[in-house]
């Protein structure tokens, strides 16, 4: 990490819902939750969780330097809604296999 920079993650005891037009994409009562130095805070969806049948993989890929290569998913009306990192740097491997949405529901 660079000085300064922090991320934590724990393991969140709310549930996070995804909706979008009516429709559930996600609903996880098992979310990890990342905090981020400078960034909102995000939950990190078990893919299980997560209606992958209704997405589409993207071809946009972006990479951070404390969390590695993110790959995406899309909405035909949503480019780019979700992501995941399949080989996340050592610091966040706990995040692999999870998705994380840019708007949540959190109860």
């Amino acid at each position: 990490m660079t000085r300064g920079h922090t991320i934590t993650i724990e393991q969140g005891t709310r549930r996070v819902r995804v909706v979008r037009d009516g429709q559930v994409l996600a609903d996880s009562e098992r979310p990890l939750v990342l905090r981020e130095t400078g960034c909102p805070v995000r939950y990190y969806l078990p893919a299980e969780d997560v209606r992958l049948d209704l997405l589409t993989p993207s071809g946009t890929h972006t990479h951070c330097p404390f969390k590695g290569t993110a790959s995406y998913w899309s909405l035909p009306d949503a480019p780019d809604l979700v992501w995941s990192y399949p080989d996340p740097k050592p610091d966040v491997a706990a995040i692999k296999g999870h998705l994380c949405f840019y708007e949540v529901e959190v109860e």
